[in-house]
């Protein structure tokens, strides 16, 4: 096969679909479930591994440990850089609070969806799972929520020490995603504020969270080989008998989602005078994109091309939103999920809910959709909900055994909201450039962000085309910034 450039490239002996994302991780699910229930065949439990069980919870957990490892830088400059972008904007405050409003709103309406679901699937219910010894039946409450979201020191880190055999002792380091969250909130305004000498700072976080951007993609690659460890571990851990209970649970998981993308997002749209068939024409290519890659975060940049080029939000305010989007808005991740989780985690244990939890449920879904951070997986936004309500955390590894299916559909929702409440704000601002958004879809996204990169690149020469010079006086017409 031979380039444009001249350069003859041999064509791949694998086949497309073998290469495809998501085939790799069903395929890591049918490996995986199959190397656990050999290990238990072979006389494998939690409490006594052998030494393909113990492989499997290496390989499930260090995965976990990467994915962790970059929640707190990634939330710090995502936040800051996004919140930098508002210098850019006129009269931002006003669209920053119209975002963060229908951030919540469209949250509080997922949650309210999975909360329902979850009662009428009941997917936790008939396991005869024993409520864990550790659990002293303590519950969550709101003042101790609240509470927790002051910062205790910078980075919002806490260390604890367990004694361990032989007099030796353990030290562990945790965080508290929403105290970075509101630390990141403060010192974004504080560089607002500041201005000029604040320059070399932002320029810094932006360039810091590009990096941290490419390491997180590099995990996402090797999904599929985490996802080997966690349902491998989790099958050996519970069994084929308990491992099925969960189909119910991810059915439960994806009718909420199909909801909310095909009913609540149309409805929306529609009553803001929009064309439901432009919208999702106009976001499926980023939907698509955070199907397979499982990222938020990942598909950032398709999911503010797609916001900007076609649903026509002004490129000055979709720089702040998409990427303050991408960190916090999360229906999929952070509503949905977490409500039928804790449900299911409950049933699962044999534990009551009662009314005032069901509230801390919608309380957390709706404040702390930061949580996810954009990265694959929603493990902190569970690990959060679980505590805060004060059910047992043994259901984490459960439901992340399980957790790279369900996060396709999950991510898919999150990215369509995070282009779909920009454009909201921007209609209902009188900014929304309708011309675009009723403007048919042409060509691929993926192959137009590279001719568009090329064609803006300082070092390429102008082509001096009519597409490329149409293209930068749009772009350029949109940098104004918004009076509305």
């Amino acid at each position: 096969m031979t380039s444009s450039a001249g350069v003859t490239r041999s064509a791949s002996p694998v086949p497309a679909w073998a290469r495809s994302f998501g085939f790799q991780i069903i395929a890591a699910l049918v490996v995986g479930l199959a190397l656990g229930l050999l290990a238990k065949s072979l006389g494998a439990t939690a409490k006594n591994p052998n030494g393909l069980s113990t492989t499997l919870s290496t390989i499930g957990s260090s995965y976990v440990y990467l994915l962790q490892a970059a929640v707190v830088p990634l939330i710090f400059t995502a936040v800051v850089s996004s919140i930098a972008n508002l210098r850019q904007v006129s009269n931002a405050a006003k669209l920053a609070w119209n975002t963060l409003l229908w951030f919540a709103i469209t949250a509080f309406i997922a949650v309210l969806i999975g909360i329902g679901l979850g009662l009428i699937f009941q997917p936790g219910t008939g396991t005869d799972q024993k409520t864990p010894a550790d659990y002293t039946g303590k519950t969550g409450d709101w003042w101790a929520f609240l509470t927790g979201l002051i910062p205790h020191n910078f980075l919002g880190l806490g260390a604890s020490s367990t004694p361990g055999t032989g007099g030796a002792v353990s030290t562990s380091v945790s965080f508290n995603v929403l105290q970075i969250l509101v630390i990141a909130i403060a010192i974004g305004i504080a560089a607002l504020k500041v201005g000029a000498k604040a320059e070399p700072f932002l320029t810094f976080t932006s360039s810091a969270l590009a990096v941290i951007q490419k390491v997180l993609w590099w995990i996402i690659r090797i999904a599929p080989i985490g996802t080997i460890g966690l349902i491998g571990n989790a099958a050996v851990s519970y069994g084929w008998d308990t491992m099925g209970s969960l189909a119910k649970f991810v059915l439960a998981i994806y009718v909420g989602l199909a909801i909310v993308l095909f009913v609540v997002y149309p409805v929306l749209v529609r009553t803001h005078g929009l064309s439901i068939k432009q919208y999702f024409s106009g976001v499926w290519p980023a939907v698509q994109m955070g199907f397979v890659s499982r990222s938020s975060v990942g598909t950032l940049p398709l999911t503010q091309r797609v916001t900007e080029r076609n649903l026509g939000v002004p490129r000055a305010y979709a720089s702040f939103a998409v990427p303050l989007g991408a960190t916090t808005k999360m229906d999929g991740c952070a509503a949905i999920y977490p409500a039928v989780a804790a449900i299911f985690v409950a049933q699962f244990f044999g534990i009551h809910l009662d009314f005032g939890q069901y509230l801390l449920i919608v309380l957390v879904s709706v404040l702390g959709s930061a949580a996810t951070a954009g990265t694959t997986g929603a493990v902190v936004m569970l690990t959060l909900t679980l505590s805060t309500l004060g059910l047992p955390l043994a259901g984490v590894g459960l439901l992340l055994a399980i957790d790279p299916i369900i996060d396709m559909g999950r991510t898919a929702v999150n990215v369509a909201g995070q282009a779909l409440v920009p454009t909201l704000v921007s209609k209902r601002a009188g900014i929304l450039d309708l011309a675009l958004y009723n403007a048919p879809r042409n060509g691929d996204p993926f192959a137009e962000e590279t001719a568009a990169d090329t064609a803006e690149a300082p070092a390429a020469p102008a082509s001096g085309s009519a597409e490329t010079d149409d293209e930068t006086e749009t772009d350029a017409a949109r940098k104004v910034p918004v009076n509305a």
